[in-house]
Order: structure tokens, then sequence, then C-alpha cells
């Protein structure tokens, strides 16, 4: 089966300033590998059109699917519809089914013309729908465009993952030690070498008890990630305390 891959592509100055504090990444990617979506790359770009048609352009070819977030609001920086169909060399205009999303919404003597912009969509995309705000996001082609409030965005996932092809889960072992992780790093190397088909990840920590290392493995075959989280447990075990959580 071929892997069905993912980029996120995160849009606007406030993420980048620090003023916002991005929370779609991390629930994106945790709801794609729950439904054997590889996440392979994140990008973060300002509200510049050359800066998000660039990007856009790239990931588009490079992966299966691109998730957009932010920039489809009703303000004069939100500039994320219009990019897109740019990148796409399409028309952009209201959208009557998307005017009418809004007024399940907004009355219509409060529909002003920058509520409206909400309603700009490229033609040729399809609306996703999200019961929140009521405003919609839109898919064309291989990429979905989302809002950047996480509630909402998260309203928009529940319909893109109803869309999108599913792939082979990735189970997951953690293996929790500790062992500094510059005395583990040449056996993991190791395996991994000799384990290509394996992911295999440490991760450090620190506390009050002193270092250690996380190690985590994930494979598409249960049973290969069991003989892995084997081999790892006997390499380590000489040299201090491993064990071996759940397989999930």
């Amino acid at each position: 089966m071929k892997d069905i891959t993912a980029a996120i592509l995160v849009i606007g100055d406030e993420i980048l300033s620090g003023r916002t504090k991005d929370k779609n990444i991390g629930y994106i990617a945790e709801c794609f590998s729950n439904i054997g979506v590889y996440c392979k790359e994140v990008r973060i770009v300002p509200d510049e059109e050359s800066k998000i048609i660039g990007a856009l352009n790239e990931l588009r070819k490079d992966y299966t699917y691109v998730m957009t977030t932010g920039g489809i609001g009703p303000t004069h920086d939100d500039i994320t519809a219009d990019c897109v169909a740019k990148a796409f060399g399409v028309e952009i205009s209201e959208n009557e089914d998307a005017i009418n999303m809004l007024l399940e919404r907004i009355p219509l003597e409060d529909l002003n013309e920058s509520r409206r912009r909400m309603a700009r969509i490229p033609h040729g995309a399809k609306l996703i729908e999200n019961n929140v705000s009521k405003a919609p996001g839109f898919q064309i082609d291989n990429v979905f465009v989302m809002a950047g409030v996480p509630a909402v965005m998260q309203a928009m996932l529940d319909v893109v993952i109803t869309r999108i092809d599913k792939g082979q889960k990735l189970f997951t072992c953690n293996i929790s030690t500790n062992i500094k992780e510059g005395d583990i790093a040449d056996i993991l190397r190791e395996i991994q070498k000799n384990n290509p088909n394996i992911m295999i990840g440490s991760y450090p920590y620190y506390t009050d008890d002193g270092y250690g290392a996380n190690i985590v493995c994930r494979a598409k075959n249960l049973n290969e990630l069991k003989n892995i989280a084997s081999i790892i447990e006997s390499s380590l075990s000489a040299i201090g305390n491993v064990e071996v959580g759940e397989f999930e």
C-alpha cells in the first residue's frame, strides 16, 4: 500500500509573532496518525501573497494532501482564499451556498461587506462545512483550506476526514530508560540500520532523579514492532533500567 502523506501550512503573522500560540498542528497530526495518514512537513508563513502561493504550490506537489489553517476570516489581512485561487489559476467570487451558510448564523442585516468576504470561494472548490461558526472552508483538488480558530478548525477537520483516503495506521511502543542518550546512540543507530522499516526515535529527559531517554518505535507491522522492542530491551538492559510500554 502506498503511503498517504500530508503537509500542514499554517498561515498568519500572529503565529510568527508569538502573539497567538498554535493549537492546530498537533491536533491535525494526531488525527491523521490515527487514520494512517503520515504528516511529513509543517510550514508557517506570514500573510504575504508570494510566501503563501509559493509554499502551497510546493507542498501540494509533494504530498497526497495539504491542510492550511488561518487567513479565511473577514479582515483585510485574511488573504488565504485569494492566494489559493491564484495558486490554482482560477477565479474567485462570492459563493451562493457559502452566503446561505453564513445566514444560518448571521442576520441578513448584519451581513456586511467584511463578513461577505468569508463567502468568497475559488471557482471549482467544494465547501467544507462547520457547525461552530458556519463560515465554510473549502477544498480544491488535494488542498483543504480551514480556519485558524481551533474549535472551528476541528469542526472542519471532522468533515475533511470523511473525504480523504485512509492508510495503514502505525503501531507505536514507548520504551522508558534511565540511560543517558549518549550511551545508547550507537546501539540504536545499529538497530535502526538493520531494521529500516521501523521508525526509532530517542527523546532525552531530565528529572530530579537524573537523566534518561525515552525511545519511541513505530511500525506498520505489530509483530515486527514487538521484535524490535525485544531487541532494544535486551541490548540496553545491561547498562540500565528498561521498561517496555504497551503496544498501541
